[in-house]
């Protein structure tokens, strides 16, 4: 609750700004001070207020866009696809690796065969989503 009344706690105090002109003509704003008394009986209190907005629509030239190069890159890199590649290429390099090294164990355990399947089956989740994304058309 705000700032209450001692005679009684259901009352608040609200304060609201008002756009007013002062002694020399600039706009200042004035807090003003409503108080909203609530019966025991109501648990929440509505209020209706009017907004003045004003919005400028008006076109302003700033000049050249000091970000067209950086947002060139940024399309060139997507168009590209260069970090999919990347992470397809590094995925078949640790799968080559992966498989070398389990060809070369004596007696491989579960262990080792679970660590195989999950690479083999993460490089099917890849190359399902490598080839289900594609650079889309505007």
């Amino acid at each position: 609750m705000g700032e209450g009344d001692l005679h009684n706690p259901f009352s608040t105090v609200f304060k609201r700004r008002k756009r007013e002109k002062n002694q020399r003509g600039d706009e200042v704003m004035s807090e003003l001070e409503d108080k909203i008394v609530v019966p025991a009986d109501k648990k929440e209190i509505t209020k209706k207020v009017k907004v003045d907005l004003e919005v400028d629509t008006s076109v302003k030239d700033m000049g050249p866009n000091p970000y067209a190069k950086l947002i060139h890159m940024a399309r060139a890199v997507d168009a590209w696809r260069i970090f999919p590649r990347l992470f397809l290429t590094v995925y078949i390099i640790l799968l080559y690796k992966c498989v070398i090294w389990y060809m070369n164990l004596s007696a491989p355990t579960m262990e080792q065969s679970g660590l195989i399947s999950i690479v083999v089956g993460a490089g099917a989740a890849w190359f399902g989503l490598y080839t289900g994304t594609s650079k889309s058309k505007k």
